[in-house]
């Protein structure tokens, strides 16, 4: 079987979470249920830690302004995750160059990522904390529902993801103001810590409640 759309798939959740990818292919392939993933990926120690950081991950994204915080971190990261995952998977088959499979791996996990910071910013203009623990948990169970399905049904699993990847991108420039107005707020919150607390008063604005 052509690995490319299972590759191209576990870039796309790559870049969403990582973590996330890393253990449910690691599992998959511990249990038996796919040939598809490498021995390196099904190892103990490699799942433990994956399980881990999925956990910190689970906790972080649904907190606002830290979860901004952590996709700032995961910039290089996840890209990475989704590179290496690729070409691993294609190592494993055989049927498409490593080098290829990290090119459309990692590209796929940064638009994917790119989309998920940027749309986390826009969420967090809006001053409750809801659609963050929502839309964190939607992104959660669409990672692992699409993953697991890419195992049994790869094509169908990578047209899936390419639809959701081309989605948000069209929603992402439709709340590309919103961004501007959040990383705006940002760099001016910023500068008053720097200038003092008596900077925003001293500005003639009301001060942040």
């Amino acid at each position: 079987m052509n690995v490319l759309p299972l590759v191209f798939t576990s870039g796309w959740a790559s870049g969403i979470n990582a973590y996330a990818v890393v253990l449910l292919l690691g599992i998959f392939g511990k249990t038996g249920m796919t040939d598809e993933v490498p021995a390196s990926l099904q190892r103990t120690d490699v799942l433990i830690v994956a399980g881990v950081l999925f956990l910190c991950e689970a906790v972080a994204d649904k907190i606002p302004y830290v979860d901004s915080i952590w996709d700032s971190v995961h910039t290089v990261i996840r890209p990475l995750t989704g590179a290496v995952l690729g070409a691993l998977l294609a190592g494993q088959s055989g049927s498409l160059s490593d080098i290829t499979a990290g090119v459309i791996g990692g590209s796929t996990a940064l638009a994917s990522h790119f989309i998920k910071a940027g749309t986390r910013m826009a969420i967090n203009t809006s001053p409750e904390p809801f659609s963050n623990i929502v839309v964190s948990t939607a992104e959660d169970l669409g990672v692992a529902g699409i993953v697991t399905f890419a195992i049994f049904h790869p094509g169908a699993a990578a047209i899936i993801a390419a639809v959701i990847l081309a989605a948000g991108l069209a929603l992402l420039i439709f709340l590309w103001s919103r961004i501007r107005r959040f990383l705006r707020r940002r760099a001016q919150r910023r500068e008053e810590k720097r200038l003092g607390p008596g900077a925003r008063e001293t500005a003639g604005a009301p001060p942040y409640r």
